[in-house]
């Protein structure tokens, strides 16, 4: 399948927030102040999906598969938005896998980010379509408070430019609960890159959280990761 590299951002475009996993009621007004003002600061306008809005929140804590699935296609059928991000992970977007038009995500190519439970969704775009996908921040990502500016630097890096990117160890990292409160945070110095195998290669690297990413074995929605060379 022939490889499609959606366009770079650039100042003044939109892009719109979709929940593919869990809803956008999860996340807190701080976060959401902080998303809009980092987003603004960026210059990019950021409008909502019609469905992702507080008031979709069934048991499971999201919108129905109907929902979620139509804000993607709405997104992607927008002429006017040049990028996606999701509102967080969870645990259901491969829900709505099969109610995706693939055909459709094909012909509009953009760019669409996230991270977690949403491997399902990014991994079944680029196995049908072609399209890479980012494997990166949530827009609630982007509503942390302290230590974000490593992800910031990043995300500019990698959706505003063509150029070559780098990729070296953040200073420090953290695995707390940071969206309990933003301002009580606990940091650990980062020790650098672990060597497990001296040498080099080259390849393609596909991200994605491995739990979600092994549901998609046996599926034609999950990507190749090698050619067949017999």
């Amino acid at each position: 399948m022939q490889k499609i590299i959606p366009e770079k951002l650039k100042k003044g475009d939109k892009i719109m927030i979709v929940a593919p996993s869990r809803g956008l009621k999860l996340i807190g007004k701080d976060c959401r102040e902080i998303a809009e003002k980092r987003f603004n600061e960026m210059e990019l306008t950021v409008e909502f999906a019609p469905n992702t809005k507080d008031e979709n929140w069934n048991i499971q804590g999201c919108g129905s598969v109907e929902q979620r699935a139509d804000d993607i296609m709405t997104a992607f059928k927008d002429k006017s938005v040049k990028a996606i991000f999701t509102v967080i992970g969870g645990f259901n977007s491969n829900q709505i896998l099969a109610h995706l038009d693939y055909d459709v995500i094909r012909q509009n190519p953009k760019i669409i980010c996230g991270f977690s439970d949403i491997t399902a969704v990014l991994a079944a775009i680029q196995a049908k379509t072609g399209l890479e996908t980012y494997y990166g921040p949530h827009y609630s990502s982007i509503g942390m408070k302290l230590g974000c500016e490593y992800t910031l630097n990043y995300l500019q890096k990698m959706l505003f430019s063509d150029s070559p990117v780098e990729v070296k160890p953040s200073a420090e990292w953290s695995d707390d609960l940071w969206f309990l409160d933003q301002d009580k945070r606990e940091f650990v110095k980062n020790e650098g890159h672990w060597v497990l195998h001296k040498g080099k290669a080259e390849g393609k690297i596909v991200g994605g959280n491995l739990c979600t990413f092994n549901l998609l074995l046996g599926t034609n929605m999950r990507p190749a990761l090698a050619k067949n060379t017999i």
